[in-house]
């Protein structure tokens, strides 16, 4: 699916769910790490995280949009257009958008720590990504010696 195609599903979609159109500009946006969709406040415009659609099905992606439509219509209204307002609450449910997107299944960071070390007094142990220099620093606990494991 291109950008061109999501802009006409966006489209698409306002029309027959809500019964207004879209005015501006729907795109997938790599960048979206942890989140679904974005709508921007200053722009109107709607970013669509990609993975949505790889990692899951169309019908996730829809939810994705229908959430991100319920922020675009109640904003252009000037009603509440946050999670927390019942008017966003209501439309979401009345549309059947998502609440939640899911989280996505790759890129997932997965913490990689080079260097453990280890309090040779209490034995607590801890990871850094940086190296640490064991004469200058102590245990945090007891003050112990520390040692590169």
């Amino acid at each position: 699916m291109t950008n061109l195609d999501l802009q006409h599903l966006v489209e698409q979609l306002s029309v027959t769910e809500f019964h207004r159109p879209f005015l501006h500009h729907a795109f997938f946006n790599r960048r979206l790490r942890t989140t679904g969709g974005r709508y921007q406040l200053q722009s109107h415009n709607i970013d669509i995280n990609p993975k949505m659609l790889t990692d899951f099905d169309e019908a996730t992606l829809i939810g994705v949009i229908k959430h991100e439509l319920c922020h675009y219509h109640l904003h252009i209204l000037g009603q509440g257009y946050q999670h927390r307002d019942a008017a966003f609450k209501q439309l979401l449910a009345r549309v059947g958008g998502s609440r939640y997107a899911p989280q996505p299944k790759s890129g997932v960071a997965v913490h990689a720590y080079r260097y453990t070390y280890q309090c040779q007094n209490c034995g607590q142990v801890y990871h850094r990504k940086r190296r640490m220099d064991t004469r200058r620093y102590t245990c945090g606990h007891c003050r112990g010696r520390i040692k590169l494991v």
